[in-house]
């Protein structure tokens, strides 16, 4: 779908968040790490909004209470203590963190604030046992230049990241957390909705994290980083989506979103001219259990044997919409099933624009039009569930369909690895932020100010031009390793082990990628294993050729070091005299081949040799062997 973006008006705003690497968490001394045992510690609890100081309580809070749901904690001692466990006030804010976020700002030209006060967020969906988040503000209004554009930058927070899910439990009534994350300090950037294309959204987001990686002082790896976009079209509305993990697939998330809002904009339009309206939707629910009485649907089946009902009712006008495609993959049919999983505890909905199908026959699909009333311009939607959960279910979905016929909903939506998004709950109101009474200011002196910004870390540009004429990288080799995550770890590697800066610079970048595609988690090598692996090739005990598969392993095993993945390979090096008996015995397997192209055959005998020998004997080693004797 070709979309002129300046003629649509789109607007999109980012919001980074990165966890920081600092020494301990936000509000106390444990350290920032997850752990992957079992729990030493569980405890259950349900979290219920609260009103604000002007006694409204939150839309957004108000909806994750209402899907009525307990949260089990899981912790141990060494990733926890009673702060994540809500039983202790926090500490002091983290002076390292605050430093940090500070040192990034600067390099954004923000203006540090006097006092940073921490305010409570309301966040109960269980990611935090308190039922909030701390955040608080560290600096405002800054800049950044992006190709010839300044892009203006609202603010630079610092925030605790939040306990991280699990899983469900009894049918979903249950959802385990585990609080090990809960407390990592974050920071979190804001720019301006200046952004007016998917691709510069995704060229902003790259610079960002450039300057974040400059300061040196944040992790790396899956879950440590992530992008929430607010995207807004002036005939759609202001769509919040969290949670976009990978940076190159932010211009994906925005041009879908973009097409998503286009798309209902459209059969919002073409609804209307039919003389469809709001009020013609209603909330008509029948019981359609006996049209299903023998279906060979398994889903309904399963239910009905279960002693629940299916449930139906009439979206009038709406007959061939609901699998309009708004996105790839993704249909209007789906906005109103997601709507029906949040409200009514479904695992989704059946409609008459996708029947017959699933089981569902031509007939029951008739026998059910009549049950409701539908006439052929109407579509019926129908759950299968318990009697209270298909109600809920089916009042979501006439809401959103009324939704439909008014316009696009703002609200906050979820990002999918597809580029594709998923409803997540109500816009969030003024009510969710009020100030936090456990944590008292923390004051931001201007000698504080100026030691920071006497002590800024090399830009992106200084260091590319810098990496270029001290390790003699190419322009690409050295833009790679800048916009990498590895750049620092790159810097440590060239200077302890004897391995040329070009090889490491290669497999840091293009190998990486290499393998991540393969699927490899490169996540689960830690840093220290990759210096192992250089120092090793720089003395001599590992080929260069073997790298790439010792990372493999590594990746697969996890508490062990280089040497396992060596032995368990059968990558231990050849001495000179192994090497020496594995060329005898190749050219003499080749004597007649050897016999007609005398010199010549030396690129056949190295091939053959290396093929066995790949991984353990350095090819210059070979080489030299092989002129040798053939000489």
């Amino acid at each position: 779908m070709a979309v002129d973006y300046a003629k649509v008006g789109l607007k999109v705003g980012l919001e980074i968040h990165q966890q920081l690497a600092t020494a301990s968490k936000l509000f106390c001394s444990c350290p920032p790490m997850l752990f992957k045992d079992e729990p030493q510690m569980v405890f259950l609890r349900r979290l219920r909004p609260t009103q604000s100081e002007l006694g409204q309580i939150d839309p957004s809070a108000y909806f994750e209470f209402q899907k009525g749901v307990k949260v089990l904690y899981e912790a141990n001692r060494e990733t926890a203590c009673l702060v994540e466990m809500d039983e202790e006030p926090p500490h002091p804010l983290n002076k390292e963190a605050v430093e940090t976020v500070l040192t990034a700002s600067l390099m954004m030209n923000m203006q540090p604030v006097d006092e940073v006060h921490v305010m409570r967020k309301t966040v109960i969906d269980g990611s935090n046992t308190t039922g909030f988040q701390r955040t608080c503000i560290v600096a405002l209004d800054g800049w950044i230049k992006v190709g010839e554009k300044v892009i203006p930058m609202q603010a630079a927070s610092l925030e605790e990241d939040a306990a991280r899910k699990i899983g469900t439990e009894a049918d979903g009534k249950i959802i385990r957390y585990r609080i090990d994350r809960l407390g990592i300090p974050l920071i979190e950037v804001a720019t301006a909705p200046v952004i007016y294309s998917p691709m510069e959204a995704q060229e902003v987001a790259l610079a960002i994290g450039r300057i974040l990686r400059d300061t040196g002082k944040v992790m790396r790896g899956l879950g440590t980083i992530r992008q929430d976009l607010n995207v807004s079209l002036p005939n759609g509305a202001l769509v919040e989506i969290k949670g976009v993990q990978a940076l190159d697939l932010i211009s994906t998330v925005v041009e879908y979103e973009v097409q998503r809002q286009l798309n209902l904009i459209t059969a919002k339009d073409e609804l209307t001219s039919k003389g469809v309206k709001a009020q013609d939707i209603k909330e008509d629910i029948v019981d359609a259990t006996d049209v299903f009485k023998d279906t060979k649907c398994k889903v309904i089946k399963k239910a009905i044997d279960k002693k629940n009902v299916v449930k139906a009712l009439k979206l009038t006008g709406f007959a061939g919409f609901l699998k309009r495609e708004l996105a790839p993959n993704f249909r209007i049919g789906t906005e109103l099933s997601d709507r029906a999983k949040f409200w009514g505890r479904v695992g989704g909905i059946f409609h008459t624009d996708e029947m017959p199908n699933y089981g569902v026959t031509t007939e029951e699909v008739k026998a059910l039009r009549k049950a409701v009333s539908a006439g052929a311009e109407d579509a019926v939607v129908f759950v299968a569930d318990t009697a209270e959960n298909t109600v809920d279910a089916l009042k979501a979905v006439v809401e959103r369909a009324r939704e439909i016929l008014t316009g696009v909903p703002a609200e906050t939506r979820t990002a999918k690895e597809d580029g594709t998004t998923r409803y997540m709950r109500p816009r969030p109101g003024a009510a969710r932020m009020y100030p936090e009474t456990d944590i008292p200011p923390t004051l931001i002196t201007s000698e504080f100010v100026e030691h920071v910004r006497e002590n800024l870390p090399e830009s992106a540009e200084k260091k590319l031009q810098r990496l270029a004429k001290e390790y003699g990288l190419n322009e690409k080799l050295a833009t790679q390793i800048v916009d990498s995550e590895y750049n620092t770890l790159f810097e440590n590697i060239v200077k302890e082990s004897d391995v040329s800066a070009t090889t490491v610079a290669v497999f840091l970048t293009e190998s990486l990628k290499a393998l991540k595609r393969d699927g490899i988690a490169v996540e689960n090598v830690a840093d220290e294993q990759i210096r192992e692996m250089f120092r090793r090739i720089g003395s001599g005990e590992l080929a260069k050729e073997a790298v790439s598969d010792v990372f493999a392993w590594l990746s697969k095993n996890e508490g062990k070091v280089v040497r396992d993945a060596v032995d368990a390979l059968g990558l231990k090096m050849l001495s000179k005299e192994e090497i020496t008996v594995l060329v005898d015995r190749v050219m003499a397997e080749n004597k007649q081949s050897i016999e007609k192209l005398g010199k010549n055959a030396f690129g056949m005998l190295m091939g053959l040799v290396m093929k066995e020998a790949r991984g353990k004997a350095k090819p210059n080693d070979v080489s030299e062997l092989v002129k040798q004797k053939l000489s």
